[in-house]
């Protein structure tokens, strides 16, 4: 683990490893959100997300090859909490809101996992890193649809409560 950062390679080492560790804690999430939600609708949306979250930690595992690297994970406190967080209000809510609430807590994770995307790639492409800009990106599109998606379903909850 960095303790500090003296070279822009350094912090995308360290961010690298944070997004591995971000998915595979949105891989236990989701598990988590389906076994939660209510609707079979809703917990073949996780299932299916799950299956893309794999792949894409293969894909960070990828650019870790690429770049030479070991595929070490870096704690990401920001996607723990919002688990945390996302199962501290399942919990707090009625069996009417359980969907919607999981719905809320998948995108504040994709939202935050979109981000994450974004510096990586932009730090790749500064570095010419072609190939590792390629399996970003192919995350980050599956994050924004799967984000699109997400909204679509909050909106549906909205109107039926």
């Amino acid at each position: 683990m960095f303790e500090h950062f003296d070279t822009p390679q350094e912090l995308f080492e360290y961010r690298l490893g944070s997004a591995l560790s971000m998915e595979e804690d949105s891989l236990q999430m989701l598990g988590e959100l389906e076994e939660a939600a209510h609707s079979s609708e809703l917990k073949a949306m996780f299932r299916h997300h799950a299956g893309e979250t794999r792949q894409q930690i293969e894909n960070l595992q990828a650019v870790c090859s690429e770049l030479g690297l070991s595929a070490d994970l870096e704690p990401s406190q920001t996607t723990k909490g919002l688990a945390k967080e996302g199962s501290a209000l399942i919990r707090k809510s009625g069996d009417n809101l359980v969907d919607s609430v999981a719905v809320a807590a998948a995108l504040g994770t994709e939202h935050y996992e979109i981000a994450a995307y974004e510096a990586l790639i932009a730090a790749a492409e500064g570095m010419g890193q072609t190939r590792v800009v390629d399996l970003l990106r192919a995350n980050l599109a599956q994050e924004q649809h799967t984000s699109e998606e997400l909204v679509a379903k909050a909106k549906q909850y909205a109107m039926a409560v």
